[in-house]
């Protein structure tokens, strides 16, 4: 299986340099679209640049991230899954969800005729999409789909699990996950987070489905999530709404600007390949605006590099979003403090903010008993 996506622009394999593109995938986009003010991650992300090689020459060991430990008893799970052509799925469908099958009818979308380019099973997976819905061709479960999206003017390829339909009449994700259901419950961030990159799979899918002139009303709003039941391997079915996290994600993509804009504006001596000097590379991302918030300490390899810059700065979104938002116009902390000491005078285009400020201060200082 193929490491990466197809080339993008230009423009961005200069500068990405020699190594291949880094691809998107949903859990790329989900952090992408949790800040779309980002022109920095934007542009990274659309060039293909490994983030968590660049924060390194940058000298930033990125620090979060899941253990190999996690991979390898994720990737463990999900054979224990797919053994015997889905046989816990199906078993899942017909007990959990009442869908009246005994076998699957799978197809592997993992490889075309031997090729296993990203393009050639998007190809086949819409080919097989469209004649299902179509009523054509009857299939249970769709293993390795392969979808596309339009994320900042990049196209994304983007890899499922699973797609399965014939429930309710609907196609339906299936996430597969190793963290544990314990008596009913999960933890409630790792299923928000799963949920989210579901929200990806399932918009992809249904941009494909309009595009083809097909009904997307034969897309659930929902996922099915399958994780290891209690302290066994055995698995366990959730069906989880995505409706909340669909149109999210749908307004959020549609706020992203395009990075192919945001790369124009860069010199042409700019770079961001990680075979160049420390220097060089911190001259270049230093000339893309970052939305520096806490939130992207648990998200982004370069969120360390980013803090140390907004902190140097005084920028105010180093303490949170809040703040930023109620500062808007002004450009530091630093400023906020001088207008709070009368240092400064606020002009025309941040009159309404300062005056804000100053009403805020005024009333903590009675709340401590000082005189205003």
């Amino acid at each position: 299986m193929p490491s990466h996506s197809p080339e993008p622009p230009d423009r961005f394999s200069q500068l990405r340099g020699e190594r291949p593109p880094a691809p998107f995938t949903a859990r790329k986009i989900t952090a992408l679209t949790a800040n779309p003010a980002c022109s920095r991650r934007s542009v990274l992300d659309a060039s293909g640049v490994d983030k968590a090689v660049l924060a390194r020459r940058l000298g930033y060991e990125p620090r979060f991230g899941q253990s190999p430990f996690a991979i390898a008893r994720e990737e463990a799970f999900k054979a224990t899954v797919r053994w015997g052509a889905y046989a816990e799925l199906i078993r899942l469908l017909r007990e959990d969800l009442g869908v009246p099958v005994e076998e699957a009818k799978l197809q592997d979308l993992g490889e075309v005729g031997g090729i296993t380019s990203l393009d050639a099973r998007e190809r086949e997976t819409r080919s097989v999409i469209e004649r299902i819905a179509a009523g054509d061709e009857e299939r249970l479960i769709l293993q390795s789909p392969v979808l596309t999206l339009d994320v900042a003017g990049r196209l994304a390829y983007l890899e499922p699990d699973v797609l399965t339909h014939r429930i309710d009449g609907k196609f339906h994700v299936v996430a597969i996950r190793s963290f544990p259901v314990i008596d009913g419950q999960a933890n409630p961030a790792a299923v928000a987070q799963t949920a989210k990159q579901a929200a990806v799979h399932v918009l992809a899918l249904r941009r494909a489905f309009a595009a083809a002139g097909l009904d997307v009303e034969q897309i659930a709003g929902t996922f099915l999530l399958v994780c290891p039941k209690d302290f066994s391997n055995r698995p366990y079915l959730r069906q989880v709404d995505l409706r909340q996290e669909l149109d999210v994600l749908a307004f959020q993509l549609n706020r992203l600007q395009r990075a192919e804009d945001l790369a124009r504006d860069l010199p042409v001596t700019a770079t961001l390949d990680t075979a160049r000097a420390p220097g060089e590379l911190h001259e270049s991302v230093g000339r893309l605006m970052a939305s520096y918030v806490p939130d992207c300490l648990s998200f982004c390899e370069l969120a360390h590099y980013c803090r140390d810059e907004a902190d140097t700065h005084a920028y105010p979104a180093r303490l949170g979003s809040a703040v930023r938002n109620s500062l808007a116009g002004i450009d530091s902390t630093s400023t906020a403090l001088a207008y709070l000491d009368g240092g400064l005078l606020a002009g025309e285009e941040n009159a309404e903010t300062v005056e804000l400020l100053l009403a805020a201060d005024r009333l903590h200082r009675l709340r401590r008993g000082e005189t205003a």
